[in-house]
């Protein structure tokens, strides 16, 4: 049987609508014909009969069985139009529209974070990435997305997996690029011990890693693992939360820059070690606001160390349990928000009741975007704009700066 792919899912599958209800496939684009072999609502084995012009070949030579990328089978036009459709619909299901700036997209080999699978074998080690709803890891030497220095970082974390794994469990390698090399956490390890630590610590020197942190407690510690946010050195705590490229940080940071327009006084609400807190204080006056301790506390030192700041607070304080009020925000000028992909329902209800004139909301979730942006609207706010940004490439994640204004 023949199907007709009449759209895409927030998640990337196709979507053909049958008598006997949707069918999902993988793979896939709008106004493709397909074959394959039905399985509940779910098709495999996929054919294309009549392929859409959107259509490219992947890039990637792992695209087929890594699960990493959704859509590099989609030309980049088509990925920035739906990427696009998808935030509109999101926004009209809560009644809501706005002009939209053009995406801003991330180049291939900027991803400076990625979480890797990693499994030991009876040759050696397998890394890399998950196939989509397979409990199978796919190796990705060539990886497309990867920066080159995790690419070039593969082999010291196979030797941890080697070193620190087993045959019958999983481990998940958090990686990060810093300026003392890479920031490695790594989960579901075998228990330390002082052989495995003194092990452990051996292969973080001989590849020049900056930190290795096995099931929450820091083993080796061979150079600071520093980023440098607005020129200032930050020294973020294992697994604390980095934009996924230098370039997809630098657009949402023009997005919030333009928003703001000019200020005196701005609350940045969710700041994690400063992302916006830190660049924006060199022309305005900054209190950050972090439920997180460690990264408070990161953000903290690194201000004092810093120079041509006006003037950055910091706080922690959790947001979700404890926003800020209407009285709290009194006297700010401009508010940045960046929750979470749950989004900030508590805190967007106080700032909608607020006098705040301007709001700069970064959101890396359409849908909780959509539902607090409603909450802003119904406040007095007007939605101005929407920039998309696209860090995330080939993917079906989405992220998103918007500018509010109160009205009058």
């Amino acid at each position: 049987m023949t199907y007709r792919i009449d759209r895409l899912g927030h998640l990337g599958d196709g979507v053909a609508q049958t008598p006997d209800g949707p069918v999902f496939a993988t793979g896939v684009l709008p106004g493709e014909e397909i074959e394959g072999t039905l399985s509940g609502d779910r098709l495999s084995d996929i054919r294309i009969v009549t392929p859409s012009t959107d259509r490219v070949k992947p890039p990637c030579r792992h695209a087929r069985g890594c699960g990493g990328c959704q859509l590099q089978h989609a030309s980049d036009a088509f990925v920035a139009s739906w990427k696009e459709q998808v935030v509109r619909t999101a926004l009209a299901g809560q009644g809501l529209a706005a002009p939209f700036h053009p995406m801003t997209v991330s180049p291939a080999h900027a991803r400076r974070r990625a979480t890797l699978s990693g499994r030991r074998t009876k040759g050696g080690a397998l890394l890399g990435f998950h196939g989509k709803g397979s409990d199978t890891i796919t190796a990705v030497p060539d990886c497309k997305l990867l920066h080159p220095n995790l690419i070039a970082a593969f082999p010291g974390l196979e030797a941890l997996v080697v070193t620190g794994g087993s045959r019958t469990a999983e481990l998940q390698l958090m990686v990060t690029t810093t300026r003392g090399g890479v920031d490695v956490v790594v989960t579901g390890g075998k228990p330390l011990d002082g052989d495995l630590r003194l092990d452990l610590s051996r292969i973080i020197e001989a590849h020049a890693f900056s930190r290795l942190t096995w099931d929450g407690e820091t083993v080796a510690l061979r150079d600071r693992p520093a980023q440098t946010i607005g020129g200032t050195v930050v020294v973020p705590p294992a697994g604390a939360f980095l934009q996924a490229t230098a370039e997809g940080e630098a657009a949402l940071l023009a997005g919030v820059r333009e928003a703001l327009g000019t200020q005196r006084k701005v609350v940045d609400l969710f700041a994690g070690v400063g992302t916006f807190a830190l660049p924006l204080a060199a022309g305005f006056e900054v209190h950050a606001v972090e439920g997180d301790r460690d990264m408070v506390a990161a953000l903290e030192l690194a201000t004092r160390h810093a120079q041509g700041l006006r003037r950055l607070t910091s706080e922690a304080r959790d947001l979700f349990r404890r926003p800020l009020d209407a009285e709290e925000l009194k006297g700010f000028s401009g508010a940045v928000i960046d929750p979470p992909r749950a989004g900030a329902e508590a805190q967007t209800t106080c700032l909608a009741q607020s006098a705040v004139p301007v709001i700069a909301a970064v959101s890396c979730n359409p849908v909780t975007f959509a539902r607090d942006a409603r909450l802003l609207v119904a406040g007095g706010y007007s939605l101005d704009w929407v920039q998309l940004v696209d860090q995330f490439r080939w993917s079906t994640h989405i992220e998103v700066v918007a500018r509010f204004s109160r009205k009058g």
